[in-house]
């Protein structure tokens, strides 16, 4: 079923270039993109700030600070912005007058600053079983609530798998559950009670080069691309994780499980552990 959300952010690389205005408008500045899966939009939205930028945790209210004007101009940065400004209680109305963003959009935005809230209210002793599956249902990552709880990622990690909080992996079904999907298009969500699919092993893990920057480009895709076509002439099957839409290593017939996923510790680990592949190759 149409059970999943999926949001796209572009990538703007505006720090690298002298005298460029930060505002963006109608005329093309960005340098690539990137596509997050999720089963609610809280979830896929941060997943797909934290794959426009390694450096940035999610939604998090510390990056900038209130500007009213840069809330109503947009620039490459007013998510975070917006971000501070919920935290600092503005309300939703507000927001709405300065930004005209859907208000629909900012309630959610609001929900993920409220929970963040929460999790700054308690420490890593007294984190409960809930509190921290909620957090992971609505797209916070390991570091972040480590960041937030004052704890380390890896602690968090370690807490969460003995609180058996771990994702399952889901398949998009592109044919409104007519007949069984057949798609190899993958993603990992906290909001499910099942795997779609089984885990046999001996699959070889290639991790794509994500979003294009300035300096990064399509020359490094082609690499995965090789890679997995040397795989499959091995006949080797391959497991292709990378979160770039534009890429050729994302076309369907590329690879035969394809994780539009995020290319960090948290995640990687997360799939190797499912899908227990007999190898890993970097691109």
């Amino acid at each position: 079923s149409w059970d999943y959300c999926v949001v796209k952010i572009p990538r703007w690389d505006l720090a690298k270039f002298n005298r460029v205005s930060t505002k963006i408008g109608s005329s093309m500045k960005s340098v690539g993109e990137v596509m997050a899966i999720g089963r609610n939009f809280e979830e896929a939205f941060q997943k797909a700030l934290r794959m426009v930028d390694e450096n940035v945790n999610g939604f998090d209210p510390y990056i900038k600070k209130v500007n009213e004007n840069e809330l109503q101009e947009p620039t490459d940065k007013r998510m975070f912005v917006l971000a501070a400004a919920l935290k600092d209680n503005y309300s939703v109305e507000k927001l709405y007058e300065l930004t005209k963003i859907d208000r629909w959009f900012l309630e959610k935005f609001k929900n993920i600053v409220e929970y963040y809230k929460i999790l700054e209210s308690i420490d890593s002793i007294s984190i409960t079983h809930d509190i921290l599956k909620n957090a992971k249902q609505i797209g916070f990552s390991d570091k972040q609530i480590a960041a937030a709880i004052k704890s380390t990622e890896l602690a968090v990690r370690k807490l969460r798998e003995e609180f058996k909080i771990t994702p399952f992996v889901k398949q998009i079904d592109t044919v409104a559950a007519e007949w069984p999907a057949s798609t190899n298009y993958l993603y990992l969500t906290y909001n499910g009670s099942t795997h779609d699919l089984d885990f046999p092993g001996e699959f070889v893990m290639v991790l794509g080069s994500g979003v294009y920057r300035i300096g990064s480009s399509v020359e490094f895709d082609w690499c995965a691309v090789g890679c997995l076509r040397e795989l499959k002439n091995q006949n080797k099957k391959t497991i292709m994780v990378n979160y770039n839409p534009e890429t050729v290593s994302t076309d369907y017939d590329m690879s035969d499980r394809l994780y539009f996923e995020e290319i960090s510790f948290e995640v990687v680990m997360d799939i190797y552990n499912i899908e227990q592949p007999s190898g890993v190759i970097l691109c």
